[in-house]
């Protein structure tokens, strides 16, 4: 593993600026507004700060927050800050807010793919094959040759126009991202999430982040991989670690289809991953629809926060999340709107019934770092049928060799008995009965328990 030492202490809180503070959609709209090059808007995070380090989080996982044409994910320029969120000043300032609370931050870098007013890719536009940049991108050029005027074929990020794919095997490339990583980690950043990693081939990402580590060995790199052979993407790309949509899927499927076998297979193959990389966990991102809405029976919340906080893995928490957010990604056009909402100016702001789903993610936290082990944590399932699961996460490899915890879920509505392994120890976290001799949960319904010795 290459992560640093500071990740096994990591819990990160995930928020798309953009949305958060209420930014134009556009940047065509900004510059619409007469008056207002620069709209000093990422400072409107300094007041939650506090609410992230109350939450038990360690880290702010900034959305992109580089000049983009409209979401974020389609970048003009990676060295300045998108002015609908402000300027250097203002993600000075921010970072500085963050590190005096002890709060890692980290950057989204989209490097697949940029907006079509990138500048070097409006060059090519202007000057044809011979511009300085034409190398950078998988360009298809007329046979009849270029005259001005005349636009290139090219290749696009999953057949969206407006992003167009870099090229991964020009050196160019590879400089830009390296120069881009370096420039804001010197500013303070202290890692990067990759998005779209898994288009990019490995053998791009082992020689920049070989170069980026060589001046900032303590960053921290995990890249969005969706499918395929985390592991080994991990290895030949030399990633610390990758997100896990897999675990993600098991976790809300699970619930709503009443099949904890499907978790258990789940828990099973994150198991090989932690072998090999501590995967970046979570239950919702700014990609998907929110658990609160994703969930049939949304109290069955509880059991889905209790996985991500008692196996292994680096947790992350999507802004509002934490608050029982609801909303729901559509696949059209401005589709992601309702899970990347505008936040009030400050917490005491939010609706008070969001606050008990607040409370418990305290409290899961909390149970978390008195086990900081739980980071590499291996899980074993005791006890599985469609609606109960009994599992004990163990450190060092599930050797026994260090601590232990038991984990019971009843995700139906009604109280169930079920029995426990010797040495469980006592109720740590959750609402639910011990009998004589300890051998036997009482859990009601859609409830859960922690158990341990400490």
């Amino acid at each position: 593993m290459t992560e640093p030492d500071w990740v096994q202490h990591a819990i990160w809180w995930q928020v798309y600026p953009i949305g958060f503070v209420g930014a134009e959609q556009t940047a065509a709209d900004h510059s619409a507004q007469a008056g207002r090059p620069v709209a000093h808007r990422l400072g409107q995070l300094v007041p939650w700060l506090d609410y992230v380090l109350e939450l038990g989080a360690s880290g702010l996982a900034l959305g992109p927050v580089f000049a983009s044409e409209t979401h974020g994910y389609d970048t003009t320029d990676y060295f300045r800050i998108d002015p609908r969120l402000g300027e250097d000043a203002d993600f000075d300032e921010l970072i500085a807010q963050c590190h005096a609370r002890g709060l890692k931050v980290l950057l989204d870098g989209v490097f697949n793919h940029v907006g079509r007013s990138f500048g070097p890719f409006q060059g090519v536009l202007a000057d044809g094959p011979g511009a300085p940049a034409a190398s950078w991108f998988r360009l298809q050029w007329p046979d009849s040759g270029w005259s001005p005027g005349t636009e290139p074929g090219y290749d696009d990020f999953e057949g969206h126009h407006h992003l167009v794919a870099l090229n991964h095997g020009d050196p160019g490339v590879a400089a830009l991202v390296t120069d881009v990583m370096k420039h804001w980690l010197g500013r303070g950043a202290d890692g990067w999430r990759l998005d779209a990693a898994y288009a990019v081939p490995p053998s791009f990402w082992a020689p920049v982040l070989a170069e980026v580590r060589r001046d900032y060995p303590e960053s921290y790199f995990v890249g969005e991989y969706i499918h395929g052979d985390f592991a080994d993407e991990v290895e030949r790309g030399t990633l610390d670690s990758v997100t896990q949509y897999e675990l993600w899927k098991a976790v809300w499927s699970s619930l709503n289809d009443a099949n904890f076998y499907e978790l258990a297979s789940a828990l099973e193959r994150h198991n090989g991953f932690l072998d090999t990389f501590v995967p970046l966990t979570f239950v919702g991102n700014h990609d998907v629809t929110r658990l609160a809405s994703k969930l049939k029976n949304p109290e069955q919340l509880a059991l889905a926060l209790t996985v991500l906080m008692t196996v292994g893995g680096t947790p992350c928490i999507y802004y509002g999340d934490e608050q029982a957010f609801r909303g729901i990604k559509e696949d059209r056009a401005g589709g992601d709107d309702a899970v990347r909402p505008a936040f009030p100016a400050a917490p005491a702001e939010l609706a008070g019934d969001g606050w008990p789903v607040y409370h418990l993610h305290q409290e899961l936290i909390g149970l978390r770092r008195r086990h900081a082990w739980l980071h590499t944590a291996r899980t074993t399932v005791l006890t599985l049928s469609n609606e109960h699961l009994v599992y004990q996460v163990r450190a060092d490899g599930g050797t026994g060799d260090g601590g232990a915890l038991t984990v019971a879920l009843n995700l139906s509505g009604s109280p169930a008995d079920l029995p426990l392994p010797s040495g469980s120890g006592g109720l740590l976290a959750g609402q639910a009965r011990q009998h004589p001799g300890h051998s036997v949960l009482t859990v009601p319904g859609y409830g859960w328990a922690v158990l341990g010795n400490s």
